[in-house]
């Protein structure tokens, strides 16, 4: 089992610990309600480190990307990020990432942690098997400790320990700089639908960037917060969760990676992926209410009159938006917002009535 830089804080904090794909994580220290609501109305403070990192770097790696990932990288400036996904020759989603642009011809690619092997010896076949014989492809995830600092007052909390302005920060932009004396890299971004910031250090810092937050962050009500409520944010506002929601088995059409699949270039699976939308999909992730009492988690059945049609991938009870809400697979006739159907629950068939994502925006 392995376990992140932070893992004795946690423990010193009273966290209940979990297996989380083979981490040791935090799932929650006081309750995931407390520490959901912590981070909507004030900040939370995530252990982040089992993510992995993947560097691309060599003359070749803006080529190598265009040809790996579904989103166009063109026009992407030296401190800003973008989403993507990687995807089989057959459209099925091997992963989504983060992609950052460090320096010419140096990428950093965001894994989920669950993946961060497979994403890199995909990429190392890949990279073989193209000619790309000037490309570095490293995975440093080791080296690199990540935190993520979510809610309305990250700005206030993180500011009073870095000298750079963050306002000057846009969404989905990042500078390198000093938390304290500590070199870090700081992004604008995050999983949780709120303002906020994810936190890069080196591993053998990441401690002290952990305890700095967290103590400038108490004189403003800022918590720890487990896997628990990262889900339930993350959920509210829409996000999927690979292995859950989406995997390889499943294109980016069918859920709401469109927007980030650029078939006017050529990538791994881009043909397949241009069948599919000129044919239109057979099923959708949809959001979904529940009208009917009862929580719908990953696997139960969808029914529409009474016959099995799709699954739910996931579902909680969301406490901002105070309803049971969850995320399915279902006919793509059936997307429409407003259309009845129902979850198993045990032995109940259970009313719920698909909705618009997310289920939750912030108010900016």
């Amino acid at each position: 089992m392995k376990k992140t830089p932070l893992y004795n804080r946690h423990v010193d904090l009273g966290a209940r610990m979990i297996d989380f794909h083979g981490w040791m994580m935090p799932v929650q220290y006081s309750s995931v309600i407390e520490e959901h609501r912590a981070t909507r109305e004030r900040a939370g403070l995530f252990d982040i480190c089992h993510m992995g990192e993947i560097d691309i770097k060599g003359p070749s790696a803006f080529d190598f990307l265009q040809l790996v990932m579904s989103r166009n990288l063109e026009g992407q400036k030296i401190g800003q990020m973008k989403l993507s996904v990687m995807t089989t020759e057959e459209g099925g989603i091997i992963d989504d990432l983060t992609i950052y642009l460090l320096a010419e011809g140096h990428y950093r690619v965001v894994t989920n942690s669950a993946t961060v092997s497979k994403d890199y010896q995909w990429m190392q076949k890949l990279k073989a098997e193209k000619g790309f014989s000037d490309l570095e492809i490293l995975d440093v995830s080791d080296q690199i400790g990540k935190v993520d600092l979510q809610g309305p007052l990250a700005d206030t909390v993180l500011q009073k320990l870095v000298q750079d302005d963050l306002s000057q920060v846009p969404f989905y932009y990042f500078i390198p700089s000093k938390i304290g004396d500590l070199p870090a890299i700081i992004s604008r971004s995050g999983y949780t639908g709120e303002s906020g910031f994810e936190i890069y250090a080196p591993t053998a810092h990441i401690q002290d960037v952990w305890d700095m937050l967290l103590e400038e962050g108490s004189n403003n009500g800022v918590l720890p917060a487990g896997l628990g409520a990262r889900d339930t944010l993350r959920l509210e506002s829409g996000y999927m969760l690979y292995g859950n929601d989406m995997d390889e088995s499943i294109t980016p059409f069918e859920v709401v990676y469109g927007w980030i699949t650029n078939l006017e270039k050529n990538f791994i699976g881009c043909e397949v992926l241009k069948k599919q939308k000129e044919q239109g999909v057979a099923r959708k992730l949809v959001g979904f209410e529940m009208d009917g009492r009862g929580i719908a988690r990953h696997g139960y059945k969808v029914l529409y009159k009474g016959r099995e049609v799709g699954v739910v991938t996931s579902g909680t009870f969301a406490p901002t938006v105070g309803k049971a809400i969850g995320m399915a697979f279902v006919p793509a006739t059936l997307k429409k917002p407003g259309t009845l159907i129902e979850i198993q629950i045990r032995d109940n068939p259970v009313t719920a009535r698909v909705v618009k994502l997310p289920f939750y925006r912030r108010h900016t």
